[in-house]
């Protein structure tokens, strides 16, 4: 791919992104499914609707340009404990989560580099 396509691709990968985590975090927060497989966690509700929420509120951010780095760290950091809370309820299907925070992290990172770095 040629440097002046990074951008582009960027973009394309933060909103797509966005939006996938949106619609997931808004199905996890209102899901009664979602609810009943929380449940068996044995956490507390409020749990639940703290990461959902939080969820939301940085996807939100991911998609608001001035925003972006922001929202995308809080997303990695929302992500690494959702990861965490499958990983010791021993449920191992990961994958998913993984690929939301490394994406996460690259389009952060990208925009997070200096300017004479990302040209």
């Amino acid at each position: 791919m040629t440097q002046n396509r990074w951008p582009a691709a960027l973009r394309i990968l933060q909103w797509a992104l966005g939006l996938v985590i949106l619609e997931e975090s808004v199905r996890f927060a209102f899901s009664p499914a979602a609810a009943h497989a929380f449940a068996k966690t044995g956490l507390p509700d409020f749990i639940h609707f703290a990461l959902a929420w939080a969820e939301i509120a940085a996807a939100i951010l991911f998609l608001i340009p001035r925003a972006m780095v922001f929202g995308g760290r809080l997303l990695i950091v929302v992500l690494v404990f959702a990861i965490a809370i499958h990983l010791l309820q021993g449920w191992f299907d990961v994958g998913v989560l993984v690929v939301y925070a490394a994406a996460a992290w690259a389009v952060v990172a990208a925009r997070s580099a200096p300017a004479e770095q990302r040209t």
